[in-house]
């Protein structure tokens, strides 16, 4: 299917320059891209591939300038301009038809939303509630007591677990258990003894977890993600931790418990965090962190333990000039050495 050039900077509310009724079929890299294909730039690092790409088209900042003329889409935000762009090329297909499977269980009690789409083997326990919309995957299981919002995607082998609450357009990705239990157990006799998990999860409405993440239910109380927070793979969140809204965590990163992030923070991969800690609200975590103490609002760390970004760095820059320095050391103890036997013989 063809999509005309305007149409399309109408749809990202961008300026078009360039010749009437061009029409655009897909999407690609700027590397990569092709006669009929649309394609973006936002990183000033990579301008210069704005002469070379034989895309179509090319959604650009609005202050962007070059001497090479192409039809472009001058845009607020081109990254996002370009992700409305794919959307609209791309919808995403049902896979899962509306209905129930004939394979699937539903316990007693359970209340489904309209147009639900509940696939094959997908087994929902009793007192159950499940919103308009919402589409279950194959082998999913909610168990009983748990409620999801509407227009929600849970994919194939997800477990949500007794009494956990999820909102509305909340996407969970394949093999990701939410609500298992916390990890807690009380010492006695040289035995650690299990303490129940009798909380829960709260998942707000808008958020994204990726592909094996665990989220675990709470000791007492609430583990609870709030809304708009987006999830990579293979993350960690342990009992009582709070993610505050819109905050961004990368893939193998570990919450220990109790662990309060605040709103707007970026944390990258395999970063570590100990328990009962207070991140600050638009924080930002580098990446392979080792978080040990709470960090303030608006503060870049990394390194671990973690730093302020610019303190660390200094403090690897030292680092790397240790060798030299050893040797340095070296022959200045070994020059004072011989200045004093000198003395000695005089």
């Amino acid at each position: 299917m063809a999509y005309s050039a305007e149409a399309l900077a109408k749809l990202v509310r961008g300026t078009y320059s360039g010749p009437a009724g061009l029409e655009i079929s897909t999407a690609s890299r700027i590397e990569t891209a092709g006669e009929g294909s649309v394609t973006f730039l936002a990183n000033p690092r990579y301008f210069t591939l704005f002469e070379e790409t034989a895309a179509s088209l090319v959604i650009v900042p609005e202050d962007f300038t070059s001497d090479v003329v192409k039809p472009i889409i001058r845009a607020k935000n081109p990254y996002y301009a370009f992700a409305l762009v794919l959307q609209h090329i791309y919808p995403p297909p049902r896979l899962v038809e509306t209905g129930i499977h004939e394979t699937a269980i539903i316990g007693t009690g359970t209340v489904l939303g309209k147009n639900v789409a509940i696939g094959p083997y997908a087994v929902i326990g009793s007192n159950c509630e499940v919103g308009d919309n919402t589409v279950l995957f194959p082998f999913t299981v909610i168990a009983d007591g748990a409620r999801v919002g509407a227009d929600c995607v849970i994919h194939s082998h997800v477990s949500v677990r007794e009494l956990v609450r999820i909102g509305d357009r909340v996407i969970i990705h394949d093999g990701t258990v939410i609500g298992s239990d916390g990890f807690g157990f009380a010492p006695e006799g040289g035995v650690y003894h299990k303490i129940p998990q009798v909380g829960t999860v709260i998942i707000g409405d808008d958020v994204e977890i990726g592909a094996n993440t665990t989220i675990d239910r709470a000791t007492m109380g609430e583990t609870v993600i709030e809304q708009g927070v987006k999830l990579d793979n293979l993350i960690q969140v342990a009992h009582n931790c709070r993610i505050g809204e819109h905050s961004v965590i990368a893939a193998q990163t570990g919450l220990s418990g109790s662990t309060m992030v605040g709103k707007n923070a970026r944390i990258g991969g395999q970063v570590g965090f100990a328990g009962h800690m207070r991140i600050g609200e638009n924080v930002i975590i580098a990446a392979q962190s080792g978080v040990s103490k709470d960090v303030p609002d608006g503060v870049m760390v990394s390194g671990t333990p973690a730093l302020p970004h610019r303190s660390g760095m200094r403090i690897q820059a030292a680092v790397r000039q240790l060798p030299d320095l050893l040797k340095e050391f070296k022959q200045l103890k070994e020059r004072i050495a011989q200045l004093e036997a000198d003395k000695r013989e005089k």
